[in-house]
């Protein structure tokens, strides 16, 4: 059943995808076609998950290539909450095909499948990978609204013709926005972090790479937050935080899959 609800989700991110360039050209029908495939898909993959959750007598999402598709799930989630607005639908361009392709990258791992008990307790993987996932969807969307601000700087600097007809919301507002949902994304990740510590403190493990490596993301976004209130803003901000996004991707896909093993 969880492979089943796969195909139409990922059908679904994958038609947004399309329709937000759709969208961008001749604002419209396929801007609205495009919101509703968001909309029905993240419903769709949350019945995935909950078919998870009710076939697994543990904390379902505990491996990599599970947390990835909670992960996708989350961002998206994210993204609803205001994306889907008139003046934000060119977000979708960078949000969805990211979505479609980290959900492929989820189900090659298993991430769609029924897992198996992990043997953390659930407590601690719902308080510390939760918390993570859920800092690191809001960082993306950093990221992706820093995207976009780089992007609207450098056409309305060049005054250059471009085929993309959807108007961005003012770089004042993306550069605020940003930097709001970074503020918000960064204590579920000290908190998450703080829940790992701890663990990892009890039963005395290893520190391992992934460990090493969201420690340094934790400090990226310490950094761009610290930056702003010391008058860093546009640009310089925009760099930090994509800067910032390299890393959430660089933990979320380049370590090995064992860290929860």
């Amino acid at each position: 059943m969880a492979e089943f609800l796969f195909w139409p989700a990922l059908l679904l991110y994958g038609e947004a995808a399309v329709g937000y360039f759709g969208d961008a050209r001749r604002p419209g029908v396929a801007g609205r076609a495009a919101t509703w495939g968001v909309r029905l898909g993240w419903l769709v993959q949350t019945a995935l998950l909950g078919v998870q959750a009710a076939r697994e007598d543990g904390f379902p999402w505990g491996t990599w290539a599970g947390s990835l598709n909670l992960f996708v799930w989350l961002v998206v989630g994210a993204y609803l909450i205001w994306g889907c607005r008139g003046a934000y639908r060119l977000l979708g361009l960078v949000v969805m095909p990211l979505a479609a392709a980290l959900l492929i990258v989820a189900r090659a791992g298993g991430g769609t499948a029924i897992g198996t008990r992990s043997h953390y307790s659930n407590l601690f993987l719902v308080l510390h990978v939760g918390l993570v996932l859920v800092a690191f969807a809001g960082f993306t969307l950093a990221a992706a609204l820093s995207a976009l601000y780089l992007w609207q700087e450098r056409r309305l600097k060049r005054r250059a013709p471009t085929i993309l007809r959807r108007p961005a919301p003012s770089l004042a507002t993306l550069d605020r926005v940003a930097a709001r949902t970074a503020a918000f994304s960064l204590p579920p990740l000290t908190l998450g972090i703080a829940v790992g510590i701890e663990q990892l403190v009890q039963r005395g493990d290893r520190v391992d790479a992934i460990v090493v490596a969201t420690f340094v993301t934790w400090a990226v976004w310490v950094a761009y937050l610290v930056l702003r209130l010391t008058g860093w803003s546009g640009r310089r901000a925009a760099y930090v935080a994509l800067a910032g996004f390299v890393l959430v991707i660089l933990v979320r896909l380049a370590f090995p899959v064992t860290h929860f093993a």
